[in-house]
């Protein structure tokens, strides 16, 4: 039995929810702008209900997803916001087992490959988010990696800040096996073999699609998890697009989301958390299951 690495949920739909903010293009990063206490009391709620990496709120602070909005100029700025709401969380927490993972999204669009960058470029990007978020991030986590070129230019730099990496590539609701670029699971997990990370994850996909490839991914000859999200499709977010367009699952209780992540836990997970529209009462109700199966 592998013991389990417990995760947050997602920062940006729950920070929505909690602000009385119109929302924009920018999402969680007008918030950590204008509300970062929202954004230190939500790191802590999700440590106090049992998570213990934390992820920096900088998802949408991308060069990119800034300049598209007229605010690149707060790139700096609102990673150094970021990193001091989840050190601030921390503390308040009174904890010392809590680790911050930096944050290396998809640079221009989530679930969008086909309007990625370039290998050299989204290299070049991802150096300066790495280089901005080191001074507090314990590990790095490449996430919804929706592509494997996308993949291999967030691991090249987070690796060589010389912190552990762990990978999380987002795949296909309706065809499992198949990364959002239609390119096949196996093949970015072969392509991804090289690279000297911790941990290879599956994220912000439906627990449904990630259950059905689990087999394939847990081949792997190093750490695997998973962290799902709770929306109905993805489909209809374009870049630019708010995430209003996205409808929350009905089926998706804390108690729901628990017996997902439960079958990834007793087939060989070793990290779980939750992605959007998974809060602070799914980590706890799951943290609380992991628990009473001596996962933790």
């Amino acid at each position: 039995m592998s013991m389990i690495t417990l995760l947050d949920g997602g920062m940006g739909q729950e920070l929505l929810r909690r602000s009385a903010r119109i929302i924009t293009p920018m999402w969680s990063a007008d918030i950590m702008l204008n509300e970062p206490i929202l954004v230190r009391d939500l790191h802590r709620e999700f440590i106090d209900s049992g998570a213990r990496v934390i992820t920096l709120n900088t998802y949408t602070a991308t060069p990119l997803r800034l300049q598209r909005e007229n605010e690149l100029g707060q790139l700096e700025n609102l990673h150094q916001l970021a990193m001091s709401a989840a050190q601030e969380a921390i503390q308040l927490a009174q904890r010392n087992d809590v680790a911050i993972a930096g944050c290396l999204p998809p640079l221009v669009a989530s679930y969008r490959p086909e309007v990625s960058l370039s290998f050299e470029d989204s290299l070049a990007t991802y150096r300066h988010l790495v280089e901005l978020q080191s001074p507090a991030s314990d590990l790095f986590i490449c996430e919804t990696m929706s592509s494997i070129t996308e993949a291999r230019a967030a691991c090249t730099a987070a690796l060589e800040s010389g912190k552990p990496v762990w990978v999380a590539l987002t795949v296909s609701d309706k065809q499992p096996e198949q990364l959002r670029s239609g390119e096949s699971l196996e093949d970015a997990l072969q392509a991804l073999a090289s690279f000297n990370t911790q941990a290879t994850l599956l994220n912000c996909s439906q627990p449904e699609a990630i259950t059905g490839c689990w087999s394939l991914l847990k081949m792997q000859h190093r750490k695997v998890g998973a962290y799902a999200n709770g929306f109905l499709s993805v489909d209809k977010l374009y870049p630019g697009d708010t995430v209003e367009e996205l409808e929350t699952r009905q089926d998706m209780s804390p108690q729901q989301y628990a017996e997902h992540a439960m079958n990834w836990a007793r087939n060989g997970a070793s990290i779980i958390g939750g992605c959007c529209e998974i809060g602070p009462a799914h980590i706890k109700a799951l943290h609380s299951r992991l628990c009473q199966e001596g996962f933790i």
